[in-house]
């Protein structure tokens, strides 16, 4: 019998550990630091991991480009992660403060906050600009993400 697997990157030590597939992150714990790799909540990143999560992660996760003193930003903060908990770690859900790491959103192209992209296997597979409801951001990720997310 073959077993697959998928590689996801501990946000919290940088691990990339291995989980069997179709289990979901939320399953699983790192290896190096026992922390859970998939919460159902938003995880603030910065640069670093978000290459790490671009080369070397294959689960789907959204990331939420962001700044402190973007108002739509903060008014979508709370759909965001409803959003995150609606998948109950299914999907993980990362935001990354564009003032503190402008070379993150200059590397994604970013042109106007909040900007938000659609990961899947280290690559960008949907992203839109804007202020979202959590209804518009489950509908997004759920009619985008392949396979087709479970919520």
């Amino acid at each position: 019998m073959v077993t697959t697997s998928q590689h996801i990157v501990c946000t919290a030590c940088g691990q990339t550990n291995r989980i069997p597939s179709p289990r979901t992150p939320d399953k699983g714990h790192c290896g190096r630091c026992g922390t859970t790799l998939a919460v159902n909540k938003p995880v603030d990143i910065d640069a670093a991991m978000l290459a790490k999560l671009q080369a070397r992660d294959e689960g789907i996760f959204v990331l939420d480009v962001w700044a402190p003193w973007c108002g739509p930003c903060r008014m979508m903060a709370p759909a965001y992660e409803q959003a995150a908990s609606h998948f109950g770690g299914a999907v993980r859900f990362f935001k990354i403060d564009s003032q503190a790491h402008p070379e993150a959103g200059s590397r994604l192209q970013v042109r106007g906050i909040p900007a938000l992209f659609l990961f899947k296997d280290g690559r960008i597979i949907a992203q839109q600009a804007g202020a979202q409801t959590r209804d518009a951001l489950i509908g997004w990720i759920e009619q985008t993400a392949t396979p087709k997310i479970s919520s």
